[in-house]
């Protein structure tokens, strides 16, 4: 529930004009402008002016831009998209209430006479259900609204200003202000606060990938280096032409929709009801692999409603202080145990409920929670409990079977590896249909997409060691979460079973080896696990989005800033000597004050979201309605804290 309070250092003639700039105005932006709105109006200040700076404004961002084609899905039903607070947010400003995207689409794209949509736009909002996915496009025109909808309704004490174009550079006054200036040479003087919320920023290509690049050119290939589908053009990859996909999560989808469906293929049902794929002649043949071999697990139809979640029964908040108290963790040792705790008491209870009704599921619980409590250190219950709940020869819970489902398999040729695919897929999907409630196995993966803010609140700002965050974090935890947890709706992988089955989409196997330098043939991809898996393609695409590292980035505005040790790096000392240095922007805790080389954080500075990753984790995720979004707790704080700076001048870091 929101409580109002007094503005953080709050000072000073009310009269006197403050200035604020928000660059980036995509989610994030967004998230910190409707704060700011809620908030103005309770401020005594009487002049507050707000400049929008984003080369992309008012067409929903780099990410998702209304242009882009209708053949890309978000991977987040649209009951559970919002960007405004509601009273589960834990703020101290006041809760404006506001339309999620299914309520928006619903309401006012269908009803509002003073809006006119295009009809692409009233079309997908007519047939839009609370569980279905939209397009990213579709996404696009909710936060264009969302935009127009703040700056007609804002306060009369705050006046909104849009500059769409990029931010270059920004840079002190000596009344301890700041100056923006834009890529036309605008110089935007005398900001009193700016927050950085500029989402996924570009990366130049690491010295391998521009060393496979060069290789490619010389040999007349096309080696494409991860970036958003959406940005990427394949247009010259003709019909029937081999092309490697390296990479088998969100990315590789959205590639395989481009080359596929945005070709002018068609998916139809069959008389049994199996979905087969209709040729449009003009599609590649796509050969795809990753190191397990298979696509992302569905994800269960969402049987959680709009606000719906797994309540940790381990992961407390009075566990997570003691934790955190007790030091720089171990992910490993000290978090994963409670998360593999959470994960089997849903999958086990799930069978029970199921089998005997939710007075028996409920009990589980309750005996699994007090056996885990009763001896934390040794994992809890085991084969007495589960027996006693009839788990007789009911296959356990076991994370090598849903993390790594080739391990351990023999395919003595590709058809058979083929065979075993279609069936793997053809199973995912019916676990799909289950649902994230009643299908045990999806229910116990969506746990770990529901614990995300509680694994933030363990690792972020230091929680665990430098060396965890590397090699438990980045290089285990958080691809296995990505490849269990947040795969693409089941429809995906339906349709990837029928391209498979048209001899459009090849599947490699597992364990992948390309050979990146390629020869007169093109790239060449192979499963050391299956004789005979070998492919050539001219054209070889990294199916994944870059890594957030602003040591790489081609933003004009972070280069200059880390150059001039303006800001830093976030570094995470390791357990024992020295410290990962990460390629986030390094910030405070609340309000995320930008730090400078020698670590000093200025006063009127501030990053929110993607740039900041690893100081806080998973920052590409979105806002969900009634589940106290961490992210808007932090708009609001943002907020709050730049309508309270003075408007005078102020000690701080200087660049």
């Amino acid at each position: 529930m929101s409580a109002t309070g007094a503005y953080p250092n709050y000072s000073g003639d009310p009269e006197a004009p403050l200035e604020i700039c928000l660059v980036g105005v995509g989610p994030r932006g967004l998230s910190v402008l409707e704060r700011l709105c809620a908030n103005a109006g309770e401020s005594p200040r009487r002049d507050i002016r707000v400049r929008l700076v984003d080369p992309r404004l008012g067409v929903g961002g780099r990410v998702w831009r209304t242009d882009q084609s209708g053949h890309l899905l978000m991977n987040t039903v649209a009951s559970q998209v919002t960007l405004f607070a509601d009273d589960s947010v834990e703020c101290a400003g006041p809760v404006v209430h506001g339309p999620s995207l299914y309520q928006w689409a619903r309401v006012v794209v269908l009803f509002d006479p003073f809006h006119d949509f295009p009809d692409p736009v009233r079309e997908e909002a007519a047939a839009l259900g609370p569980d279905s996915y939209p397009t990213r496009a579709f996404y696009g025109h909710y936060l264009t609204w969302v935009l127009r909808h703040l700056i007609t309704h804002a306060p009369a004490n705050l006046l909104i200003s849009r500059h769409p174009e990029q931010a270059v550079d920004l840079v002190d006054e000596d009344g301890g202000t700041q100056t923006a200036i834009l890529a036309s040479g605008t110089r935007l003087t005398g900001l009193h606060a700016v927050v950085l919320a500029l989402g996924h920023v570009g990366v130049a290509p690491t010295p391998a990938q521009r060393r496979r690049l060069v290789h490619a050119a010389r040999r007349g290939l096309r080696y494409v280096t991860p970036d958003n589908p959406a940005d990427v053009d394949l247009g010259d990859v003709g019909g029937g032409e081999p092309v490697i996909l390296r990479g088998m999560g969100l990315n590789f989808f959205d590639h395989l929709a481009l080359l596929t469906s945005g070709r002018g293929g068609l998916f139809r049902h069959d008389e049994d009801g199996r979905l087969r794929y209709e040729r449009s002649g003009d599609e590649p043949h796509v050969i795809a692999g990753s190191r397990r071999g298979v696509p992302y697990h569905a994800r269960g139809e969402n049987q959680k409603g709009a606000t719906g979640r797994h309540v940790p029964l381990f992961l407390t908040p009075r566990r997570i202080a003691a934790l955190r108290a007790s030091g720089p963790l171990q992910f490993r040792t000290d978090i994963w145990p409670w998360i593999d705790r959470e994960v089997r008491a849903v999958y086990y209870a799930t069978i029970v409920g199921n089998r005997s009704g939710d007075a028996e599921r409920a009990r589980f619980l309750r005996e699994f929670r007090a056996g885990v409590e009763s001896s934390p250190d040794t994992g809890g219950p085991g084969d007495e409990l589960l027996r006693g709940f009839g788990f007789g020869a009911t296959p356990r819970w076991d994370w090598q079977t849903v993390a790594t489902p080739c391990r351990d398999r023999t395919f003595r040729t590709p058809g058979a590896f083929r065979d075993w695919l279609l069936a793997y897929l053809d199973a995912d999907v019916r676990e799909a249909r289950l649902g994230n409630v009643r299908g045990p196995i999806k229910a116990a993966l969506d746990v770990l997409r529901d614990l995300r803010n509680e694994v933030r609140l363990l690792v972020d700002h230091g929680g665990i060691t430098g060396d965890s965050y590397r090699d438990d974090l980045d290089d285990w935890y958080t691809p296995l979460n990505a490849f269990l947890s947040i795969g693409p709706p089941a429809r995906r992988i339906e349709e990837a079973a029928a391209l498979i089955e048209a001899g459009v989409l090849t599947v490699v196997g597992p364990r992948v080896v390309v050979d990146l330098e390629g020869d007169r043939r093109g790239f060449l991809i192979r499963s050391p696990s299956i004789p005979g898996a070998e492919y050539h393609a001219r054209t070889l695409v990294e199916a994944r989005l870059p890594e957030v590292d602003a040591r790489r980035t081609t933003d004009l505005l972070l280069t200059r800033l880390l150059a001039r040790g303006a800001c830093a790096l976030n570094r995470i000392p390791n357990r024992t000597a020295g410290a990962y240095e990460t390629g986030g922007i390094a910030v405070t805790t609340r309000p995320y004050a930008v730090l400078d080389a020698r670590g000093r954080p200025h006063p009127r500075r501030f990053a929110f979201g993607v740039p900041t990753e690893t100081v806080h984790w998973a920052t590409a995720a979105g806002v969900r309605p009634g589940v106290n979004s961490v992210i808007l707790g932090d708009a609001d704080a943002l907020a709050r804290q730049s309508l309270g700076l003075p408007a005078h001048a102020v000690t701080g870091a200087t660049t």
